[in-house]
C-alpha cells in the first residue's frame, strides 16, 4: 500500500470509531428523531419510476413458469445459497450461518466485528447472501406476473423483519459496503415490481422505518467506500447501489448530491476497472459478469430517472457485453478463470448456476444482439429492462464500432480463445491465459495461473480450471485452489509462480506477456517471469496450437534454467474418465451432454501419476461453485527441467466407442 492509502485507512478507522455513537439499537427505533427534517412530509414522497402497463404479458411462458416454481418453493421456506439448500426461509435468521450453525451478535457495533473470523460470525458469505434480499425480488417478480397476494405478503413480512432486526450499524450485515449497494438495487426493484399492489406505498414511502433504512444505507456509502488497493468490484457495487437508490428514492435533502457524486464515482471506477477491450481487469470471469450486471442496472436506473450516464460509459458497458458473447463456449458457458463467488445483483428470473445467458439477454435489451453472438433466449430480465428503458424514451442503445466478427484475442487482457468453427461440431474451445496476474497491488481475486489453459469439447470441461471452492474459514483449501499446482500449467521449484500472503492478497505477482500470435484463432504463445527469484532463475514459455482438421490440441512447454524440479498438472472435468498407461492416457466422457473421447500423449520427460479426491497431497478436486467440491482426476508429471527438451502434450479427440450397453 502507498503512504497515501495507509493514511486514508487510518482516517477511516478513526471515523468508524467515532460513528459508534450513531449506532441504532433494536430497542431504540422508537426514540429516533422525526424524518421530516431530511425528507419533508410523508405525502410528498413518491415512487415514479414504474413499468408501463402490459409489460407482464410480454414475458415468455417458460420464464414465467420457472419464476413461479421457485417462488412457490420460497413460500415453503426452500432456497439454495452457495451450494447449501436451506429450508428456513419462511422466517430466516438474518445472523445465522447454515453451514457452521454459528450466529453472530445482532446488537454488536458493526465495525467491532471481524467478518473473516468464522468462530465469531460463521461463514459470512452465507450470512450475507440471504441479506442481499434477492429472493424477495424474485417473489416480487412472481407477484408482478401472477397477482397472487401470497408473494407480496411474504416480501412485506421479511422486509419488515430485516429492517427491524438490522438497525443502523448493528450487526454483521453492516460491515461491507458491497452488501449495502446490492441491497439498495433490490429495494428499488422490489418497489417497482410491487407498484400495482395496494400495500406497496405503505411498505416503502409511507413507512418511516423503510425510509430510514434507505437513508442509512446511503449515508453509509457516502462515508465509507473501497479505495486504493481494494477499489475493485466492491467500489463498483457501492457506487451503483447509491446511484440506483438516489435515482429511485430521491426523497432526501442530499439526494441530488448523492446521485451526482455516485454517478461520477461509478463512471470513473468502471473505466478504471476495465481494459479498453471491455475485459474486466480483475481477470476473474465471474467478476466480469458481476460488474457488467452492476453496470446494466445502474445505467437503466439513471436513464429511467432522466439523468443518463455518459456515452463513454454506455460504450464501455456495450464492450463488456460483446466480450461476454465472444468468450462463451457453444453452450454459453463462460471461462472459469480465477475467483468466483457466483455473485449476482438482481433476480428477475429463476437463478441458474451459469448466469451469463441471462446477462446476454439483458445486454440484448440494452444494445441489441450482434449476428455472431450465441443464441439468446428472451427472459423476464430482458423484457423488464426493455420496458423501463422504453418509458425513458431511449430504448436500445446504438453503439458504433462494435465488432463485425467474433473476436478471439483480447491483447490488453492477455486473454485468447482458440476454437473450431461453428459448423465443425462438437466445438473444441480453449482459453489461454497470458495476461497480468490480477488487478491492483493486492490482486484480491487472482490465482497463480499464468499460462494455464482450459479445454472443452462440446461445452464439457476436459482440461478444467478447478474453480474456487471457498473464501473464508478453510485456509488450506483456499490456498490450494489459488495455487499454481491447482491449474493446468507448470510449477517449478516446489512453489507457486506468485506468492500469496493472505486469502485475498499477493506479495509477489508473476508478470506474464503474450508473444506474437502468427495464426490468430489457431495458435498462441506466452511467457512469464514468476520463477526469476529461484537460484538459478527459471523461465517458463508455453505455446498452444489447435489443429481443426486433426481435431487435436498441442501444448508445448519450454522451461529454461537450473534443472529445478518441475510438476506439471492437468486437471480434468468431473465427467471425464481416464486410464493412464505410462505417458499415454485414454479419456472418455460418456455421461456428458455431448459424449466424447480422446487420446492424450503426455511429455515423456516426466513421470506421471493420477490423483482423484486426494487430501494428502491435496489434488484431484473440481469446484462447481462456492461451497462445493467434488473429486475429479488430476494428472501430475514430475521431473527436472531441461531447456533443450521441450515438454509436448497432445490431445486428439476421437469418436467415443459404442458398446452393447450403450
Amino acid at each position: 500500500m502507498s503512504a497515501a492509502e495507509i493514511g486514508w485507512r487510518l482516517r477511516e478507522q478513526a471515523t468508524r470509531r467515532a460513528w459508534a455513537r450513531r449506532q441504532v439499537h433494536g430497542n431504540g427505533l422508537e426514540r429516533l428523531p422525526p424524518l421530516a427534517a431530511v425528507t419533508g412530509p410523508a405525502q410528498a414522497r413518491r415512487f415514479t419510476s414504474v413499468l408501463p402497463p402490459g409489460t407482464a404479458e410480454l414475458v415468455p411462458e417458460a420464464a414465467r413458469a420457472a419464476i413461479v416454481a421457485d417462488a412457490d418453493r420460497l413460500l415453503k421456506g426452500e432456497w439454495e445459497t452457495l451450494g447449501v439448500v436451506r429450508t428456513d426461509m419462511e422466517r430466516p435468521d438474518w445472523f445465522a450461518d447454515p453451514v457452521t450453525g454459528r450466529r453472530s451478535a445482532p446488537g454488536a457495533y458493526a465495525f467491532s466485528l471481524n467478518q473473516r473470523d468464522e468462530s465469531a460470525v460463521g461463514n459470512v458469505k452465507q450470512v450475507w447472501e440471504a441479506s442481499r434480499l434477492q429472493h424477495l425480488t424474485l417473489l416480487a417478480v412472481a407477484w408482478y406476473l401472477t397477482g397472487e397476494d401470497a408473494y407480496p405478503l411474504r416480501v412485506a413480512e421479511q422486509l419488515d423483519s430485516w429492517w427491524r432486526e438490522n438497525p443502523f450499524l448493528s450487526g454483521i450485515n453492516w460491515t461491507s459496503g458491497i452488501e449495502l449497494g446490492i441491497r439498495l438495487v433490490n429495494f428499488a426493484w422490489i418497489r417497482r415490481l410491487l407498484n400495482g399492489w395496494p400495500g406497496a406505498a405503505d411498505l416503502f414511502e409511507r413507512n418511516e422505518l423503510a425510509v430510514r433504512q434507505v437513508r442509512w444505507h446511503q449515508e453509509y456509502l457516502a462515508a465509507f467506500r473501497s479505495r486504493g488497493s481494494s477499489a475493485n468490484n466492491h467500489v463498483i457495487a457501492e457506487a451503483a447501489g447509491q446511484l440506483v437508490a438516489s435515482c429511485a428514492f430521491p426523497w432526501f435533502a442530499e439526494s441530488v448530491r448523492w446521485r451526482r457524486d455516485s454517478a461520477r464515482l461509478f463512471e470513473r471506477e468502471l473505466a478504471h476497472n476495465t481494459f479498453p477491450s471491455g475485459i474486466n481487469r480483475e481477470l476473474a470471469s465471474d467478476y466480469h459478469g458481476f460488474v457488467a450486471e452492476l453496470g446494466f442496472f445502474a445505467a437503466i436506473e439513471a436513464e429511467a430517472a432522466g439523468v443518463p450516464l455518459s456515452d463513454a460509459t454506455w460504450r464501455l458497458l456495450c464492450a463488456m457485453t460483446d466480450c461476454m458473447a465472444a468468450l462463451v463456449d457453444e453452450r454459453a458457458r463462460p471461462p472459469r478463470q480465477a475467483d468466483s463467488d457466483e455473485g449476482r445483483v438482481v433476480l428477475l428470473d429463476a437463478p441458474e448456476h451459469n448466469r451469463w445467458p441471462a446477462l446476454l439477454s439483458l445486454g440484448t435489451a440494452l444494445f441489441g444482439r450482434l449476428g455472431w453472438w450465441p443464441p439468446v433466449t428472451t427472459d423476464t430480465g430482458q423484457v423488464l429492462a426493455a420496458a423501463l428503458l422504453g418509458t425513458a424514451g431511449s430504448g436500445t442503445r446504438v453503439v458504433s464500432g462494435r465488432p463485425s466478427e467474433r473476436p478471439s484475442r483480447f491483447a490488453d487482457a492477455g486473454l485468447t480463445i482458440l476454437r473450431t468453427e461453428p459448423a465443425d461440431s462438437p466445438e473444441i474451445w480453449i482459453r489461454c491465459d497470458g495476461g497480468p496476474h490480477g488487478f491492483l497491488s493486492i490482486a484480491a481475486h487472482a490465482h497463480a495461473d499464468a499460462l494455464s489453459v482450459e479445454v472443452r469439447h462440446g461445452g464439457t470441461d476436459i482440461l478444467a480450471d478447478p474453480g474456487t471452492y471457498c473464501y473464508h474459514g478453510e485456509p488450506a483449501w483456499r490456498s490450494y485452489f489459488k495455487s499454481t499446482i491447482a491449474h493446468n500449467t507448470a510449477e517449478i521449484g516446489g512453489q507457486s509462480q506468485s506468492t500469496e500472503c493472505g486469502p485475498f492478497m499477493w506479495s509477489r505477482q508473476a508478470r506474464c506477456r503474450e508473444l506474437e500470435v502468427a495464426d490468430p484463432g489457431r495458435t498462441w504463445a506466452a511467457q512469464h517471469d514468476g520463477y526469476q527469484a529461484l537460484r538459478p532463475p527459471a523461465a517458463h514459455r508455453r505455446s498452444v496450437r489447435l489443429d481443426p482438421g486433426a481435431r487435436a490440441v498441442e501444448i508445448c512447454d519450454v522451461i529454461d534454467g537450473g534443472g529445478h524440479e518441475v510438476r506439471m498438472a492437468y486437471h480434468f472435468g468431473p465427467l471425464v474418465r481416464m486410464s493412464l498407461d505410462g505417458t499415454m492416457a485414454a479419456l472418455s466422457w460418456p455421461d456428458a451432454k455431448v459424449p466424447g473421447a480422446a487420446r492424450l500423449a503426455l511429455p515423456a520427460g516426466l513421470e506421471w501419476r493420477a490423483y482423484r479426491g486426494s487430501v494428502s497431497p491435496v489434488l484431484g478436486w473440481y469446484s462447481e461453485g462456492l461451497g462445493r467440491k467434488t473429486p475429479a482426476v488430476t494428472l501430475v508429471g514430475t521431473g527436472r527441467c531441461r531447456p533443450d527438451a521441450p515438454l509436448v502434450t497432445r490431445i486428439e479427440f476421437t469418436e467415443p466407442e459404442i458398446t452393447a450397453e450403450d
